[in-house]
């Protein structure tokens, strides 16, 4: 007996393949979208973000008041404007710390904790660039004032943080380290003979200029940096011809670290352009390979 086939129905849906597509990625939470505004090491985008931008922004802007309000002509006249920008500039950047710390966790360098992040030399420094501000409470005129103002100057170290070239100078000097201790050595020694022999041949002529070799460190130190300021200068014979000496000493001994550092700096950079030409290659390689045609299924 013949079996038949019924045709299929007209109106059946042909039947499709499974889908491959991965699920969309979870959306990240607020804390972690702070943190990639905050943290360059959690931004897969190269440069500062417009939060960073914008905090580097106010540093400059309360370091300028600062310098500003070392005038006193014009402090005077507008100190409650001058304090009223200091507030709230500090309280910016006091928002700013308690953002960075609250968000702090998202990054797996610090492990979790928020403790571990704000004993970090960078975190220090931005916690006391907010707690500069009670200096001017308890600073009168004088020398506690000028402090005051010299400590709100010193927030532009903060923005080293937002800048690789502040670790590339600190590679830069690590690398030569020895070589750099070595030429500190020579000149060291170059000072104390220079300004052994110049206390030795000027010392009774001149006695409040070269009376002793701390005296005459001075006149050695104007001399080897090339500074001449000419306030104290040898009026012997043979003072002049160590001078001489000193002097032109001094060129070449100036240019020795200078070399060294220039130097390390070209391999450093070198070496940095090297990492990142590395990480964008290995970034490549993983969006293709992320990107890739997905697997068909059979029949």
């Amino acid at each position: 007996m013949a079996c038949s086939t019924a045709p299929p129905a007209p109106h059946a849906e042909p039947a499709t393949a499974p889908s491959c597509a991965s699920p969309p990625p979870p959306t990240p939470t607020l804390r972690r979208r702070v943190a990639r505004q905050l943290d360059p090491g959690l931004r897969a985008e190269p440069g500062l973000s417009r939060t960073n931008m914008a905090v580097c922004g106010l540093i400059v802007l309360a370091v300028l008041v600062a310098v500003l309000g070392t005038e006193k002509p014009l402090y005077a006249r507008y100190q409650t404007t001058f304090l009223g920008v200091e507030v709230g500039l500090t309280g910016l950047l006091a928002l700013e710390y308690v953002a960075r710390v609250w968000c702090s966790v998202e990054n797996p360098a610090w492990g979790g904790s928020r403790l571990r992040y704000m004993c970090t030399p960078a975190a220090c420094l931005d916690l006391a660039a907010v707690l500069v501000i009670l200096t001017t409470a308890f600073a009168s005129e004088g020398f506690l004032m000028r402090l005051a103002m010299l400590l709100r100057v010193l927030r532009i170290a903060r923005i080293g943080r937002f800048s690789s070239a502040f670790d590339t100078l600190a590679e830069a000097v690590s690398s030569r380290a020895i070589d750099l201790v070595l030429s500190v050595g020579v000149s060291l020694t170059l000072l104390l003979l220079s300004s052994a022999a110049m206390y030795l041949v000027e010392a009774d002529v001149q006695p409040e200029a070269f009376g002793s070799i701390p005296r005459a460190m001075w006149w050695s130190v104007a001399t080897l940096t090339t500074v001449g300021y000419g306030d104290v200068y040898p009026v012997t014979v043979l003072g002049r011809l160590f001078a001489a000496v000193t002097a032109i000493t001094g060129i070449g001994l100036i240019a020795m670290p200078t070399g060294i550092l220039a130097s390390a700096f070209s391999d450093a950079f070198q070496r940095q352009r090297q990492r990142e030409a590395k990480a964008e290659a290995e970034a490549r390689a993983s969006s293709g390979a992320s990107s890739g045609p997905a697997g068909s299924s059979g029949p």
